[in-house]
């Protein structure tokens, strides 16, 4: 009696290769997150940034006030509540504005510091917005102080310390704010901004709204 041949071992049929993402995302379960909302609209952002400048813009400008109005009984020299305004005129108005106490002018002065807060609030929250969209406060908080900063030493030492010497012959503005000072004036505009992100700027609802806050959703 012929012996029947062994059986040759069945080969095991392969599955079909799949992109290795595939295969990860079946072992390693992670919740969907988005970089940045697909129907970003700046122009959303550019109005939330006006606002959120102007309000920092007063904050920074109350802090600087206050600060004026101690500063003599600490260091027993007189100073104007609105010195900084009037370091600020000097860029138009030359020395001249050093020399106002009072007046239209100081107080268009003040609406002008304002509206400049506005521009660079507006750009303090297109770049959050943009690159930081669901950070948490102490994310912005960063990201607001050294944003702040930057505009600091941009504004004064790469620009007005050149420009307004070639202007008007002097450098008012870098000579006569003290660098902690100007620092500080900008540091309480950045984080300002930080704090109040979440208030002006409208959540989508498909987003966890407990990234802007720093609250988890209960």
């Amino acid at each position: 009696m012929n012996a029947e041949p062994p059986a040759k071992p069945v080969e095991p049929v392969s599955a079909p290769l799949r992109p290795w993402d595939e295969q990860l995302s079946e072992v390693i379960q992670l919740p969907p997150a988005e970089w940045q909302a697909c129907d970003y609209q700046p122009l959303a952002y550019v109005k939330s940034g006006l606002l959120l400048g102007a309000v920092a813009g007063c904050v920074s400008l109350l802090a600087n006030v206050i600060g004026s109005v101690l500063w003599p009984s600490i260091s027993g020299q007189p100073q104007h509540p609105l010195q900084l305004i009037q370091v600020y005129l000097t860029f138009p108005l030359g020395e001249y504005a050093l020399q106002l106490e009072s007046g239209y002018i100081l107080a268009l002065g003040s609406l002008l510091y304002v509206a400049t807060g506005m521009l660079y609030g507006t750009l303090l929250v297109l770049g959050m917005s943009y690159i930081i969209p669901r950070a948490e406060f102490e994310a912005r908080f960063v990201f607001c102080s050294i944003g702040s900063v930057i505009i600091w030493v941009v504004n004064f030492y790469l620009l007005l310390s050149w420009l307004q010497p070639w202007l008007f012959g002097e450098r008012w503005i870098v000579q006569l704010v003290p660098w902690w000072v100007a620092a500080l004036t900008h540091y309480a505009f950045g984080v300002t901004i930080a704090m109040l992100y979440p208030v002006a700027v409208s959540v989508p609802d498909h987003v966890d709204q407990s990234h802007y806050t720093g609250r988890s959703e209960t």
